[in-house]
């Protein structure tokens, strides 16, 4: 008979901080998939169950926090795209044109991850493994990337708004 992994043995405090620490038990779920994934792919998880247990939950918690910083700067994103949106008022083909502008004055790596994450749509690990870094550097980019995309627009806007206002 198969021996149980330390990992089956401290499964369900797993679960019960995961779903301490998030708001559905959907999301709980997903999160030990992630950690778990994540704890199996490395080489340097602790081989002892009184450490591994530890640095689970660590493990638990930073991808919780990950999750919860890509989310709130997702939704920053869509507001200010809004929020740029209804202040200009025009169309959504010159809304493209303009972020298709102030894309292309991007520096080469801004562009690259915003392709790959934004518009390929890469998860980030994804992402991470085509540009060959860790899943913090491709989160760290990303957002960024997005900021200054949203000042290159924003600052556009703002200049046209003047112009028309100035005729």
């Amino acid at each position: 008979m198969p021996r149980r992994t330390d990992i089956e043995i401290l499964l369900p405090e797993f679960r019960a901080y995961a779903l301490a620490i998030c708001a559905s038990a959907s999301d709980a779920e997903d999160l030990i998939q992630d950690a778990i994934e994540r704890a199996l792919r490395t080489d340097n998880r602790p081989a002892r169950i009184d450490e591994l247990r530890p640095w689970m939950f660590r493990v638990i918690r930073n991808l919780h926090y990950d999750e919860l910083r890509k989310k709130r700067v997702r939704r920053e994103y869509l507001a200010a795209e809004r929020r740029l949106s209804d202040e200009a008022g025009s169309s959504d083909a010159a809304r493209d044109i303009l972020v298709r502008l102030a894309f292309g004055k991007l520096p080469p790596d801004m562009r690259e991850v915003l392709c790959l994450v934004d518009i390929m749509g890469l998860k980030y690990a994804e992402a991470a493994e085509v540009m060959n870094v860790a899943n913090g550097t491709v989160m760290s980019r990303v957002s960024r990337a997005r900021r200054a995309l949203l000042k290159l627009v924003d600052g556009a806007e703002t200049r046209d708004v003047a112009e028309k206002r100035g005729k």
